[in-house]
């Protein structure tokens, strides 16, 4: 794959270093408050992420990067130890369960040394890897089935089943299951 400097990101910018330690501490704060608070826990969603919709239900532990690129539509459960890497836009449409030990990664890194590596990293005043990202997009009424990851630029099609421990690396379309590693359609519907 050809890369272009405009391609990647740089994730230790004052901004992106500000951004990430207030969704730590967003994340911190919520993972250790008392599940019964749920005023509480709803008010620091709303400050953690972009938008999100009615009747969401996040189980603890929950981790992201910066928060504030996620967005969640209604009627969504995500279940505990879930992490989500949000370089870019993660959209989750709504009636959506995202089981446990999901992951959702928006960034990754090329594979050739010459092109990860940052030459003269220090005098760019950057990091010595270079970062890329795309978005991930779950339409409505998914089920994520747990330990499954999703890789940078997937979009999973609405009513879609995606079989646990699955490791998505291009979009699956809508109205099926598909399971493995890499996933692949197993069934229409």
């Amino acid at each position: 794959m050809d890369y272009q400097e405009t391609d990647f990101l740089e994730t230790a910018t004052p901004d992106a270093i500000n951004q990430i330690a207030l969704a730590r501490r967003l994340t911190q704060e919520y993972n250790h408050s008392d599940y019964r608070d749920f005023e509480k826990r709803r008010a620091i969603l709303r400050d953690l992420f972009a938008h999100i919709g009615e009747r969401v239900a996040i189980d603890t532990p929950f981790y992201c990067d910066y928060g504030k690129n996620i967005w969640i539509g209604d009627d969504v459960i995500i279940n505990i130890n879930c992490t989500f890497v949000d370089n870019k836009p993660i959209h989750i449409g709504s009636r959506v369960l995202i089981a446990s030990n999901v992951q959702i990664y928006t960034s990754s890194h090329p594979v050739l040394p010459l092109e990860r590596l940052t030459a003269n990293w220090r005098e760019k005043n950057a990091t010595f890897f270079r970062t890329y990202a795309k978005p991930v997009t779950i339409q409505d009424q998914v089920w994520i089935g747990g330990g499954s990851i999703l890789l940078p630029g997937v979009t999973i099609g609405e009513n879609s089943v995606i079989g646990a421990g699955s490791v998505v690396t291009r979009s699956i379309p809508k109205n099926c299951v598909a399971v493995g590693n890499p996933c692949r359609v197993i069934r229409t519907f």
